[in-house]
Formats: structure tokens, sequence, C-alpha cells
């Protein structure tokens, strides 16, 4: 063989060896790029679930916010009908007996309760604690009298009935207790 054809021969197992190193060159590169690529496709993803859930949270919290307002507005509104509740009862205690009054007071008397009834419908709950035990969360102390017949820190007398509003106290029953 001549020079020129073992020449001839080299040349394109040179110039193979060449593109391979070249082929490596390029596909470490691209290697990289996909490495970085899904790096950043992570990062993207992470920022993306935080996202979320951050706004799973303030939408959670925006909830609840908007219940305990509406709970605030509906216990201030109901609580004005209390003292209308109040005067109603009181007024029913001292109804007239003469037949003229006796009707007026039987009219008072049904709007009384369906006063009561709607109150109830909105989940108002009476607290008439006579003869419990009393309990500070429930109850406000007004007087204290001795007494023979309950035993100590038992409630002797309402003065005035509590309410709740579901499990809040909207209003604490005004109550005696014995000594």
């Amino acid at each position: 063989m001549s020079d020129k054809e073992q020449e001839k021969q080299e040349a394109p197992v040179a110039e193979e060896a060449q593109a391979t190193a070249e082929d490596q060159d390029e596909m470490a590169a691209l290697h990289e790029q996909l490495a970085e690529a899904e790096a950043k496709a992570a990062e993207n993803l992470d920022g993306w679930q935080r996202s979320q859930a951050e706004f799973a949270n303030y939408k959670k919290r925006q909830a609840s916010q908007q219940e305990m307002q509406t709970a605030e507005v509906r216990g201030r509104v109901l609580s004005r009908y209390l003292e209308v509740i109040d005067d109603m009862e009181r007024a029913l205690k001292n109804r007239p007996q003469d037949e003229e009054g006796a009707a007026w007071a039987a009219g008072i008397e049904l709007i009384y309760q369906k006063l009561q009834s709607y109150l109830q419908s909105e989940g108002l709950t009476r607290v008439d604690p006579l003869g419990e035990p009393f309990d500070p969360n429930l109850h406000e102390a007004v007087a204290q009298e001795d007494s023979d017949e309950h035993e100590s820190g038992a409630v002797i007398e309402v003065l005035r009935p509590g309410y709740l509003l579901g499990e809040r106290v909207l209003r604490p029953a005004s109550v005696k207790v014995a000594k």
C-alpha cells in the first residue's frame, strides 16, 4: 500500500474519532441543559404548589372570618330582641285579670310566643339555671343569700334569664346564689 492509500484509510478513522469526541461533547452539553431545565421545572412546580397552598389557606381564613363576622352581627341583632322579650315577660307577669284586659293580654302572650319561636329558630337558647350550681361562664351573680334549702353555690333565684347563641353566651343569666 502506498502512503496515499494509507492516509486515505486513516483519514476516515481520524474523522470518525473527531466526530465521536464532538458528539460526546455535544451530548454532555445537552445533558447539562436537560439537568438545568429539570431543576428549573422543579423550582417552578414548587413555587406553583406553594402558591396554590397559600391561596387555599387564604380562602379558608376568609371563610372563617366571614363566619365570625356573620355570627357577631347576628348576635348583636338578636341581643336587641332580648330586651323586648324581658319587657314582654314583665308585662305578662302583671297582666290584667278583667275580661277586656285578659283578652288583650292573651294577644300579647301570642306575640311573645311567636317572638320566642322566631328566636329559637335562629339558634337562640334560653338559660334558666334555677337550682343548678353557679357557673361563671353562663351566670352573673348579682347577690348572695343564706339558704337552708339549697347547698352553697347553687342558684336560688333567676333575676334575668340568660341566652346562648349556639355555643356562645349572648347574655349571662343574672342570678342570686346561695351562701
